[in-house]
């Protein structure tokens, strides 16, 4: 039985060799964005489809790598050389159906760069990952306020984008799904391993003039550093805007006192008014206790809880809560239909170890509890044990 290292050692040299023996094609722009388009994709998809929301800042980090990625591959589709031009692929569209046609009769000739349908292919997903981007975006900025379009992006907004980003990423599955048998396909068909081709960046069994598109390297490496520094800084002002909906986080020093004595002083946000005004109107029997004030402090209390109620805001928890209050118990935001979901996934133990001890201690997993933001990348859920 051969030892890794040896089978790593002939797999290297065989690589070499076609790198070496084959004609030139895919240069190294190409290879590099191709490899690490395929590594963010894959983190994208998983962190999106099956991680938890505390994921969240890895799917934002392969997001950002995709939309760099595209940047850089459209200005090297326009300035680089040879098969990386989209014009070496740019096909008609009865081009590529006569493509398709000559392809099932069995008869199609052979390209040393993009055939027609990989041409269609290649637009088609640069399309769909520019629209993942941008829906992502705007998901981003309406449901969470983070990002740069949460200054002027609703929650409205928001719920309606996540519907197309997810719907656009089952499209990409599909598409990626479909392009690995293209792949599949077409190396059988032509005895050559494109998945090495595209490691190595040549071709074997195939000769062909280079087309005519020379490499303006220099131009397209100060485009892609001007482009990214100027995203870059125009992304970092526009997500450090106030977001659409999210008054500061400014919370009153009586409300502070009289409630953060013996509890987190819940923010205003997470109940509409009036189920603030319920709990002041009941302090005698408040879950228990004897919580009594005198009339001007809960007067005060009441305007202040009333002007930042989850009417004024515009953030996830305040728009989900104000509608899902339960009749039944209206003064619990644990018996919310909202709570119950978003924590379904966590076990009882958990609520019952040591550093949590109540369903109510949304303080002891959530980081930025006091300012009602509750994001994603603020979650931190102690184990059970501990």
């Amino acid at each position: 039985m051969q030892q890794p290292a040896m089978i790593l050692r002939e797999s290297l040299a065989v690589l070499r060799a076609q790198a070496r023996n084959g004609t030139p094609v895919w240069d190294l722009g190409v290879r590099l964005f191709h490899w690490l388009l395929v590594a963010s994709v894959t983190i994208a998809a998983l962190t999106g489809f099956f991680a938890q929301r505390s994921a969240l800042q890895l799917h934002l980090i392969a997001g950002g790598i995709i939309a760099a990625l595209i940047g850089f591959r459209i200005v090297w589709g326009l300035l680089g050389g040879g098969y990386a031009r989209f014009a070496s692929f740019a096909f008609s569209p009865p081009s590529v159906l006569a493509y398709g046609r000559q392809m099932i009769a069995g008869r199609t000739a052979r390209y040393l760069g993009h055939n027609p349908l990989g041409g269609l292919m290649v637009f088609a997903l640069l399309a769909v990952l520019t629209l993942i981007v941008l829906t992502g975006t705007v998901t981003l900025g309406g449901l969470v306020k983070q990002g740069p379009l949460a200054f002027a992006t609703s929650f409205a907004g928001g719920a309606q984008a996540i519907g197309l980003h997810k719907l656009l990423s089952l499209l990409l599955v599909a598409m990626i799904a479909a392009h690995l048998w293209g792949v599949w396909f077409e190396s059988r068909r032509e005895g050559e391993n494109l998945v090495v081709a595209m490691v190595t960046g040549a071709k074997s069994h195939i000769e062909a003039d280079p087309p005519r598109w020379k490499a303006h390297r220099r131009l397209a490496t100060l485009i892609c550093i001007a482009l990214g520094a100027a995203g870059t800084f125009g992304i970092t002002a526009l997500a450090n805007l106030p977001g659409l909906g999210v008054p500061p986080a400014t919370q009153d020093p009586v409300y502070a006192e009289q409630c953060g004595a013996c509890h987190l002083a819940y923010p205003p946000s997470l109940m509409p008014a009036a189920a603030w005004s319920g709990i002041l109107d009941h302090l005698g029997h408040h879950f228990g206790e004897d919580a009594s004030l005198d009339a001007p402090t809960i007067a005060h209390l009441r305007a202040y809880l009333a002007a930042n109620s989850a009417e004024h805001w515009d953030t996830l928890p305040a728009v989900r809560l104000r509608s899902s209050i339960d009749p039944a118990d209206p003064m619990r935001i644990t018996a919310t239909r909202f709570w119950r979901n978003m924590h379904r996934r966590i076990p009882a133990a958990t609520f019952a170890s040591p550093k949590v001890s109540s369903r109510a201690s949304c303080e002891a997993c959530h980081r930025d509890a006091a300012t009602g933001r509750f994001a994603p990348q603020k979650i931190e859920i102690p184990e059970a044990s501990e």
